[in-house]
């Protein structure tokens, strides 16, 4: 029995992790989207793609501040440190790597984007490398 209880309190605890990353990875890959289309990422366009307050924005940037995931300085848009860059890209490309898969799983488009975003903050490194694999081997 200890070995069961040692196995779901990796499975939670990785779940809780998964979930405190979630945001960040969200955010700084929006934050990079916006860059990317308008040259800037502002709270304002931020909290309006979430479909989110302001305030609710503003706490998520300041938690990502302290974490070294973005710069931002009241009034001017924000950006994203290099460690919030590699963040956002690594999740960008699990991203693709899932929907990927799920469209090769013959899950239709609009289903498989959204699948893809949940999908993609809680798979792990090994499982996606099988996902990888498998969409590589045309599967």
């Amino acid at each position: 029995m200890p070995r069961l209880r040692k196995v779901k309190s990796f499975k939670f605890r990785r779940l809780r992790d998964a979930h405190h990353r979630e945001k960040a990875e969200d955010y700084v890959e929006m934050g990079a989207e916006l860059m990317t289309e308008r040259g800037e990422a502002r709270l304002t366009d931020i909290a309006k793609r979430f479909g989110v307050s302001l305030v609710t924005a503003h706490k998520i940037i300041d938690r990502l501040q302290r974490e070294g995931w973005v710069r931002s300085q009241p009034y001017r848009a924000i950006f994203l440190t290099t460690k919030g860059k590699q963040l956002a890209e690594e999740s960008r490309q699990r991203h693709t790597v899932v929907y990927r898969l799920l469209r090769s799983l013959g899950v239709p488009d609009a289903v498989a984007q959204v699948d893809a975003e949940g999908i993609e903050h809680h798979v792990s490194p090994k499982t996606l490398t099988a996902f990888a694999a498998h969409v590589r081997r045309g599967g």
